[in-house]
């Protein structure tokens, strides 16, 4: 078993960012349904009292009433990184954290640690807004963003990469790091539809932001980010 996820490499978010491990599994590769049973039954056997439960790709392991979650992903080793379940098409699809996170890495140290501190910003705003979006899939698309970007200032480019998620309109990417890996932004048609409303409305919002920072209105430009990152109840 080893780490990996949001946590291990600087785009997490506390409290809300689980911690993740994958489990290396021996033997012939099973169907995923099959891998997760293995692995909750596994987990379930040894942690008595606490709430495992399968969430494809990983089994949940909710610890201390559910203030820390661990996720354990079965994965079977491939000479590109790992088969992990596919929670869309119920299938197995590749995996490559390591080569993911150098990834982002490799941007971040272009735009002096700039990148990351988008990724976290755009985690906040879909935790705390609750929109139904796969934070790994912000990730991929924050970092492909600035890599084609020759200057980073976080306000403009908190705008601008949420009004290119509004013009892509949530479409799956191909990861920029495995041959003929797609990444997909929600887990449902209907998930997809309702992230992108408050995708809108958040664009919405990080523009007038920006429009009131230009024009040296500091309050106006809190006043709407404020709006852009409060709790939704």
């Amino acid at each position: 078993m080893f780490e990996t996820g949001s946590l291990t490499h600087g785009t997490g978010i506390s409290i809300y960012s689980d911690v993740d491990f994958f489990a290396s599994m021996k033997g012939t590769r099973p169907t995923p349904s099959t891998a997760l049973a293995k692995v909750r039954d596994s987990l379930k056997a040894r942690f008595t009292t606490t709430e495992v439960r399968v969430s494809s790709p990983a089994v949940v392991c909710k610890f201390a009433e559910g203030r820390e979650t661990l996720e354990v992903v079965p994965a079977y080793y491939a000479s590109d990184g790992y088969w992990i379940p596919d929670p869309k098409s119920g299938d197995w699809m590749k995996s490559n954290p390591s080569a993911d996170a150098e990834y982002v890495s490799d941007i971040n140290k272009k735009h002096d640690g700039g990148v990351k501190k988008l990724i976290r910003l755009l985690k906040a705003w879909k935790y705390r807004k609750g929109v139904p979006i796969s934070s790994f899939y912000l990730e991929m698309r924050a970092a492909k963003y600035s890599s084609g970007v020759s200057t980073f200032i976080l306000i403009w480019d908190l705008c601008l990469i949420l009004e290119e998620l509004v013009a892509l309109e949530l479409a799956a990417m191909n990861s920029p790091v495995a041959s003929g890996r797609r990444i997909n932004p929600c887990s449902s048609e209907a998930n997809r539809a309702d992230a992108l409303s408050k995708t809108k409305t958040a664009a919405l919002r990080a523009r007038r932001a920006l429009e009131a920072h230009n024009a040296g209105k500091p309050a106006e430009a809190v006043a709407a980010l404020k709006l852009l990152f409060e709790f939704s109840r």
